[in-house]
């Protein structure tokens, strides 16, 4: 831990900053959120396609607006759209707590989706360019705190919501309140490089750019290939859980288990990723350690494949080791994975930008990596249902596995061939590779 702590004092205050706003961050947003879905069915009574709908306007609104959220960072400033999403994510978590009518539902879950996409892509810009050329390290630091603020808000929420939902609405918007006073004053002003030259220059339309970014056909073919990553990591809030509940029942026994896989999700991280990220840096090109990264999480699932070939036992220590001990070496198995990639894969998006209009390139990256999400966890819902009906319980697995490897595989081309080499900050948005 003291050695953390001197990492992340070697760096400008204002990349203290981002990083213990991002801890703040996760840590209201997950001590809600999982939450959310109990309170609207329960406590509120909403018919299910309700719930689903109210969720669905959260992803959808922060998914499509990434792109939005990113060009008004690189026009504007970084702070502005960081300051102004935990304001709206202030306001939001605050009506979701106070009001029981679907219309304002509606709206405070538009809120605190447009509130991510307002300050993801600037936090990660910001980051970018006050850490220079140790941005590898930096993000390596910045996924520490990440994953600490996902680690402890559900605990948290958990202990809250004990006594009342509303009062977990509320103290996680206090938290968001306080962030934006906090960041107002004492976070610096950052605007990209580039947003001042275009201003001397007369300026650029949004469309243009736009057109520039999507024209970059390195930089589209590498959000492509890792939308896998994402797809894969997803697994450990979705697919892990259900096979333990699948072996182990929805009682307390299953619960704690799933408890386990985002402990061990999250703390591996939080002990390891800076010494994972110094240990690959030291090794492999950036291209390299994505292969390998991504590789990694395609493995993960091969002790949930190998684990179907042993009969099911009807009870007792054997049924609790096959609930237990493949979940959670593949959860360990996705956070080294991630461990792996993720500095990388944050530098490389700078890299491919050319170290032009980054938030935008964030926006949009994070856009296509969400819907690929969106269609990766319909894909493995299907293949868990195919599984149950054809009993072939190593579907799944199997296909999840491919995907790892395919990815890997596709990382590896545009390694190769050169694709995912800087591009010259002079180069125009318009050219392709």
């Amino acid at each position: 831990m003291k050695g953390l702590l001197t990492q992340v004092r070697s760096y400008e205050r204002s990349v203290q900053l981002l990083m213990v706003n991002q801890f703040t961050i996760n840590l209201g947003f997950y001590m809600l959120m999982p939450y959310l879905a109990a309170h609207l069915s329960g406590t509120l009574g909403l018919a299910g396609w309700i719930v689903g709908l109210v969720l669905g306007v959260r992803n959808f609104s922060q998914q499509g607006m990434f792109l939005v959220g990113g060009t008004l960072a690189d026009r504007l400033g970084y702070k502005p759209m960081i300051v102004a999403g935990c304001v709206l994510r202030t306001l939001g978590f605050a009506t979701l707590g106070l009001v029981d009518s679907l219309p304002a539902l509606l709206a405070a879950s538009a809120a605190t989706g447009l509130a991510g996409a307002l300050f993801n892509p600037a936090v990660r810009a910001y980051l970018a360019a006050e850490a220079g050329e140790r941005r590898v390290e930096a993000f390596a630091l910045f996924n520490v705190f990440y994953q600490a603020g996902i680690l402890l808000g559900p605990l948290i929420g958990m202990v809250l919501t004990g006594v009342d939902f509303r009062v977990t609405c509320l103290v996680a918007a206090g938290i968001f309140a306080v962030l934006s006073v906090v960041q107002i004053r004492a976070l610096p002003a950052r605007r990209a490089e580039d947003a001042k030259q275009r201003e001397s220059d007369g300026g650029e339309g949004v469309l243009a750019q736009w057109r520039g970014i999507l024209a970059n056909r390195p930089f589209l073919l590498f959000s492509v290939a890792m939308i896998g990553s994402y797809v894969l990591s997803f697994q450990v809030y979705l697919a892990l859980p259900l096979e333990v509940r699948r072996l182990g029942g929805d009682g307390n026994f299953g619960t704690g288990v799933v408890a386990v896989l985002f402990a061990v999700s999250g703390l591996s991280t939080i002990l390891g990723q800076t010494r994972v990220t110094a240990w690959c840096k030291a090794r492999y090109e950036p291209g390299q350690a994505l292969v390998r990264g991504l590789a990694a999480m395609g493995v993960a699932f091969v002790p949930l494949l190998l684990a179907t070939a042993v009969p099911v036992p009807e009870a007792g220590v054997g049924l609790w080791l096959l609930a237990v001990a493949p979940p959670t070496l593949a959860a360990l198995l996705l956070a080294i994975g991630t461990m792996i990639a993720y500095p990388f894969e944050m530098d490389t998006i700078v890299r491919l930008s050319g170290d032009r209009l980054v938030a935008t390139h964030y926006g949009l990256y994070n856009t296509i990596c969400g819907l690929g999400i969106t269609a990766g966890n319909l894909g493995t819902g299907a293949a868990l249902d195919a599984a149950r009906a054809a009993g072939m319980p190593a579907l799944p697995w199997i296909a999840l596995m491919m995907l790892g490897l395919a990815c890997a595989v596709a990382l590896y081309g545009l390694h190769r061939t050169g694709r995912l080499a800087a591009r010259p900050a002079s180069e125009p948005l318009a050219a392709s590779v």
